[in-house]
This record gives structure tokens, sequence and C-alpha cells, in this order.
């Protein structure tokens, strides 16, 4: 994945921690890498962490550019050729789906025209209750990638379908998604 320009979504969820990974195998792969958090992912795990492993500030903040003088929202949808989402909350989902921009993640996704790649995670009962599907199948119709999530343990102690994929998984799709689109040097 030499050369190709990566934004990496978290969103507010347990499966946060996962999202470091990986970040980290990203980077490893020769992928730049620029995260972008939601509030929410920021009560689960720290800023600090994606930093040391992309080597880059992690962005959160609608209207306070550190980089970009258009915007972050517009700045790093230029930069970037792919944007992963892992985890996607049930929030992120909604939002995507019915094109609301009222934080950074928000605004980027619609501000960005390159393949989009999300990774839900949520407790089986959000997973399964009928708004959130009609979300999903609205996302699939826009060409909306995903990794579904899988069966097992949820950190509410519950079993069951909503548990974000594994970084492997969530890797390989994203190679399988560089090389369709020619994503890179």
């Amino acid at each position: 994945m030499t050369g190709v320009e990566i934004l990496l979504g978290v969103t507010g969820g347990i499966a946060a921690y996962k999202s470091a990974e990986l970040a980290s195998r990203l980077v490893q792969g020769g992928a730049a890498v620029s995260v972008v958090m939601t509030r929410s992912a920021r009560k689960f795990i720290g800023a600090t962490t994606f930093e040391a492993l992309t080597n880059r500030p992690v962005h959160w903040q609608l209207f306070a550019p550190r980089e970009h003088s258009l915007g972050e929202h517009i700045g790093l949808a230029r930069r970037a050729q792919l944007l992963v989402v892992a985890p996607a909350s049930a929030d992120c989902l909604g939002k995507f789906a019915h094109g609301l921009a009222d934080d950074l993640l928000s605004t980027l996704y619609l501000a960005f025209t390159g393949p989009v790649l999300v990774a839900p995670a949520m407790n089986s009962d959000m997973w399964a209750k009928p708004a959130v599907q009609r979300n999903v199948t609205q996302l699939r119709a826009d060409g909306v990638n995903f990794v579904d999530p899988g069966q097992g343990w949820l950190s509410c102690g519950a079993v069951g379908p909503g548990r974000m994929a594994e970084p492997d998984e969530i890797l390989a799709r994203i190679q399988t998604l560089v090389a369709a689109h020619s994503l890179g040097k």
C-alpha cells in the first residue's frame, strides 16, 4: 500500500482499540494515515495513541483547522484516496445515510469523493434494529463498501452480531479496494 493516502475515521465504541492496530498495520504497509476521531471516540481511546502510530496529528474539530486553510473537511478529503471508518457506530451510519454533517467526520464523508469502507460495531440489538438496517441498505446503494460485523462476545455481555471485524479482515478489504481502484504508487 505504499503511497496510498488513507483517512481513518474512528467513532465511539469499545472497538476503537482495534483501530489502533489497524492504523499501525496500515503505516507498516507503507500507507500514509490521517485519523479523524469523533467526540465519542475520544472517550474510548486517546488521540496520542494514533498520533504516535501515524506520526500525524489527529483531527476532530470542524472549525479549528490545524493543517488546511480551506477547512479540515476539504483539505483532508482532497489529500486522501480512501476513507475507512472503523468502528462505524449506529450514529455514524445514520449521519452518512441521511447526509447529516454536524461534526468533522460526517462533513468529511460528504466532501470525500473516493471509495469509502465502513466496519460497523455496536450492540447486537442495535445492529438488528430496522432503522440501522435501512441505513446500511441506503449506504450500500450509495456505493459504500462494508466489512460486516461478526458474531461474538460484545462488551455489553451479550453474544451475537455486532462485533467489529478484526483488523486483519479490514486490512484485506482495504487491500482489495486499493487494487481495484489503482490507488498508490
